[in-house]
């Protein structure tokens, strides 16, 4: 028999900057449901990625004096590093610079034009860069700014292609208010309230602006505008409208969307519409929560208050931070970060709550009956009402787990965690220990809380699943012991069951000395980070620079800067350093050899223009005579090329 499928999706991340601890609970959520799925026996595809196009990665590039893709190349590699990190299963990573979502995404473009859905038209409007949205003024938030991030729009005004809404407004609507689709429900009469009742309004899905983007293939002046593009990668990853996979009708429609709630009006509303205008079927939920919070804000690198998740990882284990922040959070709701909440959580609930169980269990067993329980039993009345809140806890985490209410259901296992803690006060096993005669009822009482615990930590595996099969290999649990289908039953574990003391699993952590260490360490990381966006918005690096000696206006005149057009380039045979351009400079053409090898392949600087010296004295290098100098910046990340923009004509005079 085939496995049943589950699909589930985080948004695809934009990558404007370092990612922080602020990007990790959707992603951290999602992992967690994946996990536990596929502990029910679901095939799961699990899908993450980023969302690579638009003005605002066009111009950070080339502030950076690099490629557009380049620039997103750098970024991914740091989410991915995050994603490891975090101990992050995701079954597929898309990018919309992949190729085969380029093609989908034109093809859908494509297909909802030539359905009359898209038509070209003129858009002027205001506009929020760093969310790519249009606004209404009637949208705009009391001081006239973008009603999501706050920060200034500006009135724009262009042609462009636009997509019908009105079409789908009453679908949507009984979407939203007649079934289940979104979660929480409550979000659900803010939408149609502020979005539909008002009318809905046709959407811009297209830009002449800018190129970094996926060009229309029947208008290529025109590239496919942010959400047709980006919501486009649920489908384009299974292969719809591609060759690049094929599960698409094993797995769509997909079982849970999770977003932030900043992006829930383009999943509530464009993306139905979307797939409405496709004739697909719509996704069966959209889950919505809160920002991760600092000081009542939301964390973002323009604020300068991110979190690093890697210090918090190093120090206390990937498995801590999933926890905390996954227990914090309730659906639909903020979630307020502070050392002082995150080290109390885990002293709480992890050292003093789960640690000190197992800790104490395995002690136990091992010190009176040196780590194997003998098989005689005696049970008692309290036994049964311990078992009854033990065998109540799969039923209830899965369901919380189907209706994605993820502190929920690490709630319910901690009621667990502190009903084993209290069965130990009320069957005192250090007395029973103390008399031979009561060895039975000792080693039962250790049996059933060695059992009890196998279940606990099998189904908070999903959650934190590095420490986990640590717990299993203390208490002396097997593989088989931990399948999903022996969570429903008491008495897995062998009868004479061995444990094995292990390290401390959670350490108690020393909560004044320890915030003030954090403290000290995250003050320094946010400064970093301020002062990396402070010098990023000014075009300068972080480091102080020191200057050459002045020179006047005369010694500047004597270099002749000009535009130029790499139309092609090889390696220097003689040198693993050296490149060899031909230019195309408006005069004829020139030949200049570059120390950049290490940094660029010929490739990827054909076609590119650059900025060059003109009127530097010709010289041989390594037998290639150069006849001039292609101007580069020295970065922390090496030697990058400065590139001119393509509207600027070869030849052209620096000044």
């Amino acid at each position: 028999m085939s496995k049943k499928p589950f699909y589930i999706t985080t948004p695809i991340y934009y990558p404007s900057g370092d990612p922080h601890i602020g990007h990790c609970y959707t992603t951290t959520a999602c992992d967690s449901i994946a996990r536990y799925k596929r502990m029910q026996g679901y095939d799961v595809m699990f899908l993450t990625g980023t969302d690579e196009h638009g003005l605002k990665i066009e111009q950070k590039a080339a502030a950076a004096g690099v490629t557009p893709k380049e620039y997103v190349d750098g970024i991914v590699e740091k989410f991915k590093a995050l994603w490891n990190c975090m101990n992050i299963s995701y079954d597929r990573y898309i990018r919309t610079t992949d190729d085969y979502h380029v093609e989908s995404v034109q093809k859908i473009f494509k297909e909802l034009y030539d359905k009359g859905y898209i038509y070209k038209g003129e858009y002027s409007g205001k506009y929020c860069t760093p969310c790519e949205s249009f606004w209404t003024d009637s949208q705009l938030d009391e001081n006239g700014c973008c009603p999501e991030c706050h920060r200034p729009v500006a009135l724009a005004k262009e042609e462009a292609y636009f997509m019908k809404m009105s079409p789908f407004a009453d679908r949507i609507e009984k979407l939203l208010l007649d079934t289940d689709y979104l979660r929480p429900k409550t979000r659900a009469v803010e939408l149609v309230n502020n979005f539909i009742k008002p009318g809905l309004e046709d959407l811009c899905v297209s830009r002449t602006t800018f190129k970094w983007g996926v060009p229309v293939s029947f208008d290529e002046e025109h590239v496919v505008y942010v959400w047709i593009d980006a919501l486009s990668n649920y489908i384009t990853a299974l292969g719809y409208l591609n060759g690049a996979h094929d599960d698409f009708d094993t797995f769509w429609p997909a079982d849970v969307h999770m977003v932030a709630k900043d992006i829930m009006r383009f999943h509530a509303i464009i993306w139905p519409a979307m797939l409405m205008a496709l004739d697909l079927p719509l996704p069966k939920h959209l889950a919505v929560h809160g920002w991760i919070t600092f000081n009542g804000e939301k964390m973002s690198k323009s604020l300068g208050n991110v979190i690093d998740p890697f210090i918090l990882s190093e120090r206390y284990g990937a498995d801590a931070i999933r926890y905390h922040i996954l227990r914090e959070m309730a659906l639909g709701a903020d979630s307020s970060f502070s050392n002082e909440i995150m080290i109390n959580r885990i002293n709480a609930d992890l050292a003093n709550g789960l640690g000190n169980l197992v800790s104490r269990t395995v002690a136990m067993a091992d010190k009176y009956f040196g780590g194997t329980l003998p098989i005689e039993r005696e049970a008692d009345a309290v036994d049964d009402d311990f078992k009854a809140v033990i065998l109540g806890l799969c039923p209830a985490v899965d369901g919380y787990i189907d209706e994605t209410k993820i502190k929920q259901a690490l709630e319910e296992i901690f009621k667990a965690v502190d009903r084993a803690n209290k069965y130990i006060d009320e069957t005192e096993p250090w007395k029973l220990g103390k008399d031979d005669s009561k060895k039975a009822r000792l080693a039962t009482v250790l049996y059933n809380l060695l059992d009890g615990i196998r279940i606990i930590s099998a189904l908070l595996a999903p959650f934190m699943p590095t420490v986990m099969p640590k717990v299993w290999e203390q208490i002396g649990a097997s593989e088989d012991d931990v399948k999903y289908e022996n969570l429903g039953k008491f008495g897995v574990l062998p009868e004479n069951v061995t444990v094995h003391k292990g390290e401390i699993l959670f350490p108690r952590i020393d909560v004044e000395k320890e915030i003030a260490e954090l403290n000290e360490l995250l003050e320094k990381s946010m400064a970093d980070a301020k002062s990396k966006l402070s010098a990023d918005e000014k075009g300068e690096t972080a480091e102080p620079i020191e200057l050459a000696p002045e020179i006047t206006i005369d010694d500047f005149a004597k270099v002749e800067l000009r535009v130029g057009k790499v139309t092609a380039c090889e390696k220097v045979k003689k040198s693993s350093k050296l490149l060899c351009l031909q230019i195309d400079d408006g005069m004829g053409g020139r030949q200049v050899v570059s120390g950049i090898a290490k940094y660029y392949k010929p490739e990827d600087l054909i076609g590119r223009k650059v900025q060059f010296v003109a009127n530097l004295k010709p010289c041989t290098l390594c037998g290639t005579e150069s006849n001039g100098m292609i101007c580069a910046a020295d970065t922390a990340d090496g030697v990058k090329v400065i590139f001119v923009d393509d509207s600027i004509p070869v030849g052209s005079k620096i000044r």
